[in-house]
């Protein structure tokens, strides 16, 4: 599929994301938006392992585009949002884990994309911030992302005051995995990606599923989900074959995407 906003490249068993709107700072309008989830749903019927989410430009991600909003009417608002839903849950939907790679700022609803990937590594040059507490439209969608992520008190901090917070803060909240300097942004990407992408793809995709399945359940229903998906992936021919080459001594021989 042509693109417009993004690029889709592969290199090896990895795909990677570009958005390229560098102009608008990433700005998820309408359009890209919607390039995005088709990106995002090619990839994860390919044959990728593991999937970078990255940005062109002075910006990862800057948020919703103000332009496809302002004076717009309440229906098509909901759609903008119900569309930018859809794109964040397919992230989560897709079987390879998506490493988000941030290079610079993610605000608003940038900042709710890094934190719906499963995973994030970002510069010291990144920052972090859900600014509609300083302004005039909350950051109420991001803050469904966000709070999954980090404290009460500290998801509040960031959607009352608006205050962007520093790559580091971000990794010591639990917003973003590793902080590296810029040189080694690319490197340190690639390293945790390829190593959450070890084992059964078959496992791990079902494995990330099952996670998000669970987290917002009861302890006891959680238990109760996760046995039975525990039991019934006991039968995989790769969850034989990892317990077999563990009890025999050798390297598993597991199935390719």
């Amino acid at each position: 599929m042509q693109y417009e906003l993004v690029n889709v490249t592969y290199e090896g068993d990895y795909a990677t994301i570009t958005m390229n709107n560098p102009k608008r700072r990433n700005a998820l309008s309408l359009k890209h938006m919607e390039e995005l989830t088709a990106a995002l749903r090619e990839v994860g019927e390919s044959t990728a392992l593991g999937v970078i989410l990255a940005g062109n430009g002075p910006a990862f991600c800057a948020g919703h585009d103000f332009a496809d909003v302002v004076d717009n009417n309440l229906v098509m608002v909901r759609k903008l949002l119900k569309v930018c839903t859809t794109m964040m849950d397919t992230i989560q939907e897709i079987p390879q884990p998506v490493l988000a790679r941030v290079h610079a700022v993610a605000t608003a609803a940038g900042c709710q994309l890094v934190a719906t990937c499963d995973l994030a590594v970002a510069s010291t040059e990144a920052t972090f911030a859900t600014p509609g507490g300083k302004g005039g439209w909350f950051c109420t969608t991001p803050m469904v992302a966000v709070s999954r992520n980090i404290g009460r008190k500290r998801a509040l901090e960031m959607l009352l005051t608006g205050d962007p917070i520093d790559a580091q803060t971000a990794a010591d909240w639990g917003l973003i995995n590793r902080v590296v300097e810029p040189d080694r942004l690319m490197e340190e990407a690639q390293r945790l990606l390829e190593a959450a992408c070890r084992g059964s793809y078959i496992s791990k995709g079902i494995g990330k599923q099952a996670y998000y399945a669970q987290m917002d359940l009861p302890q006891q229903l959680a238990y109760a989900y996760a046995q039975e998906v525990m039991a019934s992936t006991s039968q995989l021919p790769d969850a034989q074959e990892g317990m077999h080459s563990f009890l025999e001594k050798r390297r598993p021989n597991f199935k390719r995407p």
